[in-house]
This record gives C-alpha cells, structure tokens and sequence, in this order.
C-alpha cells in the first residue's frame, strides 16, 4: 500500500517527501476534527456512576484498620 502511494505521488523525493507530509496532515486533520468527536460520546469512557456499590463496600473487609490487633503490654512479653 505504501509503495502505491509513493509511485503515485508526483515529482522527484522532494516531491514525494512534501507530498507525504502534506497527506499524512490531512490524515490527522481528519481524524482528530472529524472521526475522534463524532466517535467519542459513543464511547464507555463516561458512562461513569459514583453511586454504584464498589466490591469493598459489598464484601466483609479483612484489613487491618478493620481488625485492630491487640496492643502489646509488659505483662504479655516473655520474661528474659
């Protein structure tokens, strides 16, 4: 495909390079000012709901904070 492009375009390597550049322009034009928003609000990336219950609020919790251990005294240490 590339090769297609490159024996289409006219003139010499200046020619062909200049006309590389000012096609991939018009490539990126396209699809940053036409194709990327006509294609963004059709995307999941906003269909965000805090509200929603996460798994840590569903699930009994085992983390420390949950389940403080119980403090250490100088009665409960080994003598030595």
């Amino acid at each position: 495909m590339y090769e297609w492009i490159w024996r289409k375009l006219p003139g010499g390597l200046a020619g062909k390079i200049g006309g590389c550049v000012v096609l991939l322009a018009g490539v990126l034009a396209l699809l940053f000012l036409v194709i990327f928003p006509w294609v963004e609000p059709r995307l999941p990336w906003n269909d965000v709901n805090v509200n929603s219950p996460s798994i840590e609020q569903t699930t009994p919790s085992s983390s420390p904070a949950a389940n403080p251990s119980p403090s250490i005294s100088a009665s409960t240490l080994p003598a030595g």
